[in-house]
């Protein structure tokens, strides 16, 4: 890839830039888009005089990399110009509860997580395995 190449990334016009150093740019911008504070508290929902306020947790990264020079010769593989981008983001955002207004009352009401209820159930299914097979060792010594 030439990185003086002036194509337009998929967010926007061009900057002057290398393209290379846009399209490292560019997960950077929608990750900090993405992990902000507007997502960890949700859009509040009034009912019945009663407003929820969803919240949630966010975690999330980014990274990019790059690369250029020449590649060296192996065996019957001919030589060439090496160059090398790359760039991607992760964001998970998982439920943690909601806010419940009443009034001037406001109670936390968690969320229930599925996903660690069966987690710690098999750490607790590992936990009784093992000690059941270290009293069935001793026993038979």
């Amino acid at each position: 890839m030439d990185t003086q190449d002036t194509a337009t990334p998929p967010d926007g016009p061009t900057s002057g830039r290398p393209l290379e150093a846009r399209l490292r740019s560019t997960p950077l911008r929608v990750a900090r888009r993405l992990i902000h504070v507007r997502r960890a508290f949700g859009t509040p929902i009034e009912r019945d005089g009663v407003t929820l306020v969803p919240v949630a947790r966010v975690a999330g990264g980014a990274g990019s990399g790059g690369g250029d020079g020449p590649w060296e010769e192996r065996g019957s593989v001919r030589t060439g110009t090496g160059s090398g981008s790359g760039g991607g983001f992760g964001v998970q955002v998982t439920p943690v509860g909601v806010y419940v207004v009443r009034g001037a009352d406001v109670r936390w009401e968690p969320a229930f997580d599925l996903n660690r209820a069966v987690l710690g159930g098999q750490l607790l299914v590992a936990l009784v395995a093992v000690l059941v097979a270290r009293a069935l060792r001793r026993r038979r010594r």
